[in-house]
C-alpha cells in the first residue's frame, strides 16, 4: 500500500497527490535505464519505510506479501541493472534499525535474510544454480525443509553453556538486547544440555506467539481498553520489547531453533543434524522439518505446508530451503548478503476486485511524472489495499514499453472495476478490466501538459541511452522546479545519503517552503541563522526539539565518500555507483577533479571513469552534465565548506589480494566464474568486468582472448587459475 504525501498538484481540475516513483507494471527485463533508476529509488525508500514499520515499530502497513513483491521486485531491477547495486542496497539490508530504548548489541556474524521464490520455476532454478555454482553433474544435493514461520527472529548468545545475551535481529548487524525478556520463555534454556557444548555457541530462531494465544491477549487488551495488536507477529514482537520483562513473562511466547551465529567448534556437518543437535541441547525445533532429497521432494513438501497451514496453531507465509551439508553452504557463501544456499518459498498471492476511483501525479526528483491509481478500499487477504500505481500514460491505455498491446487492448478509466494483484512482481498490481462493469460515467485519463509547479514548464517525453523514446513524461524545469528541488533535499537528508535524524519529509518541506532550506549547505547553516529565524518559536517546536535537530545535524558533518556522491543526487548515479566511484577514486578531492575534467570533455579523464567496474557512457555523461552546471557547481562548493567528507574504506582484509583490482577470463576449470569472483570479493579483492592500466591481476583460463590482450598491453600481472588458488592460499 503507498503512502501518498499531502502535497497536491491540479490535474483536471482536480486536487492531485504525488504518488510513488516507479515504473512497476512492466517486466524489470523492458525497463530503460531511466525508468530503472526511478523505480530503484522509490523501491529503497518504500522498502525502508516498511522495513521500519514492520521491524522496528511492530506496526506493518502492508501485508508480508505486499513487501516481499516490493523486495522481488527490487531484486529483478538490480540483477537487470547490477550497477545499481552497492552495499547501502536495500539488497544488503536485513530488518530495521534498532529501536531506541534498548541497548545494542553487535551481532558476532550478521543475521541475513533470504531470497523469496514465488513460483515452482523460481525452486528449480535454485537447484538448477546451485549445481551450476558447485558444479555438480548429477550428484543428488540434500536439502532441509521447514516452515517459514511468521515472528521474530532471534539470537542467544551462549558462553559455556549459559546464556549471556539475546539480541533481535534489527538492521542485521545490529539488533537490540532482550536478554531479561527473553529468559522469561519456558522454550529458551538457561544452560545448554548435554556433553562438549562448544565455548562459544549462538543459537538463533523465531520467537512467535499462537494464534490460540494471540486471540486470548487481543481479548484482554480489549478488556483494559489498551493497544490491540494486528496479527500473531506483531503480538509477539511487542510482548518481547517490553521494558517490564513480567509483562512478557505474562504473555506466552514460544521459540523454534533452525540456525546458528557465531560458533567456536561446529557439533555437526550438516544442517539436518545441527537441528537434531538444538533439540537434544533443550530447545523446541519444528516438528515438520524434513530432508528432501530433490526439488520435485521440496515441491511436494511446499504443497503439503501449504494445505496444512490453516491447521497449524501458528502463522507461516511459506517454507524454507538449505543445503544440508554445511561444507557446501560455506562454498556457495553469499551474495547481497543473501545465503546462496537457502530460498524462502513463499504462499501464492490473492487478487481482489474493486472500483478504481481517480488517477493522481507525482512529479519525481528528476522530473519524472507517475499516475497513481486511488482505488475504492478493498481487503486482500486481511490487507486494506487503496493505492496502486499505473507506471505511465502509455501503460493506462493498454501499451506496454516496447508498444505491445496489454490486456488485450483494454485501457483504464476513472470509475472502472480492476482486478488487483497483491503478490508477484509488483504489488499491488492491476491485472485486468472488467469491461462489462464499465460504468457510462467513466472518464479517460491524460497527463498534463505542463508541469504544475510555479513555472510552468513544459512536459516532455525524452530519449533513452538507446535513443528510443522515454515511456514516461517528465517536467523541464531541472534543478529551477520546486517539486524537484524538495526531492533532492529529501535524498540529501535520508538514511543511505546524510541520515539527519530529526529533519523528515514534513519538516523539511516546511523549511523548504519558507525559504529557510534552498539548498543542501542550508541545512548545515540553520543554527548560524536561527538568531533570525527563531525556529524555536514556530509550532510543534521548542527549545529542545531545536537544540536536538541542530545536534542532529552537527553530527551528521562527517560523511562518507560514497554516501556523498549519492547525496548529490546526480541522475543515474545511485547507491551502487556512488560506491564504484568512491572506491575508484578514494578521495573527495580525486573524484572531484576528475568529475570537472570529464565535464570538459577531457577523453583521458573520460577513459579513466569508463575503466571503472559498473561504470558506463550513461553514468559518465550525467556527471558531465552536472558539473558542466555553474549552479550546481556551486551546491557542491558550498556545501563541501560545511561538511567533512571521509576518504573511501579501504579493504580490512589482511589477505594477499585486498584492495587488489582482478578480472577474471576464460574457462575456469576448478570453480565457477560466480565462485571465483564470491572469494575474491570475500578476500577484500575488486573484480571488475574490463581490463585498464588501473587491474593489478588478470585470472587467465583457456579461451582466454581480448582481455588477455590488453593485460599484456597494459603489463598487467596475468596467474593461471593454479596460481591464482596458491596466492589466495586455497
Amino acid at each position: 500500500m503507498t503512502k501518498m504525501s499531502s502535497r497536491k498538484i491540479a490535474v483536471g481540475g482536480r486536487a492531485k497527490a504525488r504518488a510513488p516513483k516507479t515504473s512497476l507494471l512492466i517486466g524489470a527485463d523492458k525497463l530503460t535505464e531511466q525508468q530503472a533508476k526511478a523505480e530503484h529509488e522509490w523501491l529503497t525508500g518504500e522498502l525502508k519505510k516498511h522495513s521500519d514499520a514492520y521491524y522496528a515499530k511492530d506496526a506493518p502497513t502492508i501485508s508480508d506479501a505486499e513487501y516481499d513483491a516490493l523486495r522481488s521486485r527490487y531484486r529483478q531491477v538490480e540483477e537487470r541493472f547490477p550497477e545499481l547495486v552497492d552495499l547501502f542496497s536495500e539488497s544488503y539490508q536485513v530488518g530495521a534499525s534498532p529501536a531506541r530504548g534498548f541497548k545494542k548489541v553487535r551481532h558476532a556474524i550478521p543475521m541475513l535474510s533470504l531470497e523469496n521464490a514465488f513460483a515452482e520455476n523460481d525452486v528449480v532454478e535454485f537447484v538448477n544454480g546451485i549445481r551450476r555454482f558447485l558444479k555438480l553433474d548429477g550428484q543428488e544435493i540434500d536439502f532441509s525443509a521447514e516452515p517459514k514461520i511468521d515472528g521474530l527472529s532471534m539470537s542467544l548468545r551462549y558462553e559455556g553453556g549459559e546464556l549471556v545475551t539475546a539480541a533481535t535481529r534489527g538492521d542485521g548487524a545490529e539488533g537490540e538486547d532482550v536478554t531479561a525478556n527473553i529468559r522469561t520463555l519456558e522454550d529458551v534454556p538457561q544452560k545448554l544440555r548435554g556433553r562438549n557444548i562448544p565455548d562459544i555457541c549462538e543459537v538463533r530462531g523465531e520467537v512467535y506467539m499462537t494464534k490460540k494465544a494471540f486471540l486470548a491477549l487481543n481479548e484482554r487488551q480489549e478488556a483494559a481498553g489498551d493497544t490491540i495488536f494486528a496479527n500473531p507477529r506483531n503480538s509477539a514482537a511487542g510482548s518481547l520489547r517490553q521494558k517490564d520483562p513480567t509483562i512478557t513473562a505474562s504473555r506466552p511466547l514460544g521459540f523454534f531453533a533452525y540456525a546458528w551465529g557465531e560458533m567456536s567448534a561446529m557439533p555437526k556437518g550438516t544442517q539436518s543434524g545441527m537441528i537434531d543437535w538444538f533439540e537434544r541441547c533443550g530447545f523446541k525445533t519444528n516438528p515438520l522439518t524434513k530432508l528432501c532429497h530433490s526439488v520435485e521432494e521440496l515441491i511436494a513438501f511446499h504443497h503439503s505446508i501449504e494445505e496444512e497451514r490453516s491447521e497449524l496453531d501458528y502463522d507461516i507465509d511459506g517454507v524454507v530451503y538449505k543445503v544440508d551439508r554445511i561444507d557446501w553452504q560455506e562454498r556457495l557463501g553469499f551474495v547481497s548478503r543473501r545465503p546462496r544456499w537457502a530460498v524462502a518459498h513463499k504462499f501464492p498471492a490473492e487478487r481482489a476486485m474493486t472500483v478504481l476511483r481517480d488517477i493522481e501525479i507525482q512529479v519525481g526528483r528528476t522530473g519524472s511524472f507517475t499516475p497513481v491509481g486511488k482505488l475504492e478500499p478493498v481487503g486482500v487477504g486481511g490487507v486494506i489495499v487503496q493505492n496502486v500505481t499505473l507506471h505511465n500514460e502509455d501503460y493506462i491505455r493498454g501499451i506496454g514499453n516496447k508498444g505491445e498491446v496489454l490486456r488485450e487492448g483494454r485501457d483504464i478509466r476513472i470509475g472502472d472495476t480492476v482486478v488487483i494483484q497483491r503478490a508477484g512482481d509488483v504489488i499491488p498490481q492491476v491485472v485486468d478490466v472488467i469491461i462489462d462493469k464499465r460504468p457510462k460515467s467513466a472518464k479517460e485519463f491524460h497527463l498534463p501538459k505542463k508541469c504544475p509547479c510555479p513555472l510552468h514548464t513544459d512536459v516532455v517525453r525524452g530519449a533513452t541511452a538507446a535513443g528510443e523514446e522515454e515511456s514516461r513524461s517528465r517536467c523541464t524545469g531541472e534543478f529551477a522546479c520546486p517539486y524537484q528541488k524538495i526531492e533532492h533535499l529529501k535524498l540529501f537528508v535520508s538514511r543511505r545519503a546524510f541520515d539527519i535524524d530529526g529533519l523528515g519529509e514534513k519538516q523539511l518541506q516546511y523549511f523548504f517552503d519558507e525559504g529557510f532550506v534552498k539548498e543542501p549547505a542550508d541545512i548545515f547553516t540553520l543554527e548560524k541563522r536561527n538568531s533570525k529565524l527563531k525556529l524555536e518559536e514556530i509550532e510543534g517546536y521548542g527549545e529542545t526539539s531545536v537544540r536536538n535537530l541542530f545536534g542532529a545535524i552537527e553530527s551528521r558533518r562527517k560523511i562518507a565518500l560514497e554516501r556523498f556522491i549519492y547525496a548529490l543526487g546526480m541522475r543515474h548515479v545511485g547507491e551502487t555507483t556512488g560506491l564504484a566511484l568512491a572506491r575508484g577514486y578514494g578521495s573527495w578531492d580525486a573524484f572531484h577533479d576528475a568529475s570537472l575534467k570529464v565535464a570538459k570533455g577531457d577523453e583521458e579523464a573520460i577513459a579513466e571513469m569508463d575503466a571503472l567496474d559498473q561504470i558506463g557512457d550513461t553514468v559518465i555523461k550525467s556527471i558531465a552534465d552536472y558539473f558542466g552546471e555553474s549552479h550546481n557547481r556551486g551546491i557542491v562548493e558550498r556545501l563541501t565548506k560545511e561538511v567533512e567528507i571521509v576518504d573511501a574504506e579501504k579493504p580490512k582484509s589482511n589477505s594477499a589480494v585486498a584492495g587488489k583490482t582482478v578480472v577474471f577470463t576464460g574457462s575456469l576449470e576448478k570453480m565457477t566464474r560466480d565462485e571465483a569472483k564470491a572469494t575474491a570479493e570475500r578476500l577484500g579483492a575488486k573484480v571488475s568486468g574490463s581490463v585498464s592500466k588501473k587491474t593489478d591481476l588478470v585470472v587467465a583460463g583457456p579461451g582466454a582472448g581480448s582481455k588477455l590482450a590488453e593485460a599484456n598491453k597494459h603489463g598487467v600481472k596475468v596467474l593461471t587459475e593454479d596460481e591464482w588458488l596458491t596466492l589466495i592460499g586455497e
